[in-house]
């Protein structure tokens, strides 16, 4: 490919330090009785922390090429290879590069264990792999008509999503060629797949602006709980809220939807929709603070951090030049890596892992203050 692999994850200059967010306004006076101690100030830099090479990077809406393990290593997919960073130490390492028949690669996706990753490809073919002994464990073939540009784990069960609109549950334990459930729902791509935290219910979003809930204790398992229509872009940006059950955020890809939407997966009410300003093409929760980020497209290619569940915008972080397509999250909830045209991330969003506490216990009900839309 001509390649410059020496670049491949190699660190640019580390950006400036970070700037106070928050204007200080309170006392500098010495605690008393009447004037008890502030809660410590919170830093959030507008720059990314570290810069690193991704060259060949695809640059495709659909498709998901990165996902941080909980090893705490982090997979992405270039062309035809996955590369894995190790955040411990600094290590970069290929794991496996596919011939061009069945590349490029079309997704990656890690296990709970942060030792084997799925591997999705052009072909319509997945890979799983050991990546402790660098070895392939089983291949996928048969179950999906072109790209799988979509995987989701929920335990042992492998779940796969197709160009073709299909979604496939594949039992790893049981053999390489065994459908346990084929969902039907989706008339086109699926780019977007996500279990919830407790494994009972999956989202799917689609090129068709489709996003379907299907619940493992349904009598039907393979008949979506709920069909919802209110997008009117491609669904790829899906997020479970860690600290409020039932609780779902969608993003909306095109630039004439630019919404994040809340949905409650019980019933299907749509709890509240704002308008991003700019194409959504990923979200995640913050683990310990009630806060979400979105990334985004044209015009500005930056990420959002959100005050939940009032919505109100915190901060602006940019330096991608465009869209970004891609973004996950380290094991311990606090960096977020994003990925855009040849350059990978890193960003001390969340906060630093030794000052961070528990998220507080949710409300009942989501936006209760709310009027509810339909």
């Amino acid at each position: 490919m001509n390649m410059n692999r020496s670049r491949i994850l190699a660190f640019k200059n580390k950006t400036p330090p970070p700037v106070e967010l928050f204007p200080s306004n309170f006392s500098l006076d010495k605690p008393t009785e009447s004037n008890p101690p502030k809660a410590r100030r919170r830093y959030i830099s507008q720059s990314a922390d570290r810069t690193l090479d991704a060259p060949d990077l695809m640059d495709d809406y659909y498709l998901n090429l990165l996902d941080w393990g909980s090893s705490n290593v982090l997979a992405l997919a270039l062309a035809n290879t996955v590369y894995l960073w190790d955040a411990t130490d600094d290590s970069t390492w290929e794991l496996v590069t596919f011939e061009d028949e069945r590349g490029p690669v079309t997704s990656v996706n890690w296990a709970m264990d942060g030792r084997q990753i799925a591997i999705g490809l052009n072909n319509s073919e997945v890979e799983l792999w050991d990546t402790t002994a660098s070895s392939q464990v089983i291949t996928l073939r048969g179950c999906h008509l072109s790209r799988v540009g979509s995987l989701a784990w929920n335990n042992h069960i492998r779940t796969t999503g197709g160009m073709d609109g299909r979604i496939v549950n594949n039992d790893v334990r049981i053999g390489s060629h065994i459908v346990v459930e084929t969902y039907r729902g989706h008339e086109q791509e699926v780019c977007g797949l996500k279990w919830s935290a407790s494994g009972q219910q999956l989202a799917s979003g689609g090129n068709d602006n489709l996003l379907h809930i299907w619940d493992n204790r349904s009598y039907s398992r393979t008949q979506w709980l709920h069909r919802l229509q209110d997008h009117t872009a491609a669904v790829k940006a899906l997020a479970w809220c860690p600290f409020q059950r039932n609780l779902l955020a969608s993003g909306g890809g095109g630039n004439d939807d630019r919404r994040i939407k809340f949905w409650n997966t019980q019933t299907g009410a749509c709890l509240n929709s704002v308008d991003t300003g700019s194409q959504v093409c990923a979200l995640l929760w913050n683990m310990n603070e009630r806060e979400l980020l979105s990334a985004h497209g044209f015009t500005q290619n930056q990420l959002t951090l959100w005050k939940y569940p009032s919505m109100f915008r915190i901060a602006e972080l940019t330096g991608h030049t465009s869209t970004v397509l891609y973004m996950t999250q380290s094991p311990n909830g606090c960096t977020v890596a994003s990925a855009a045209h040849e350059t990978l991330k890193l960003w001390n969003v969340f906060g630093d892992p030794k000052e961070v506490k528990p998220a507080p216990k949710a409300d009942p009900e989501p936006f209760a203050h709310l009027n509810r839309i339909r």
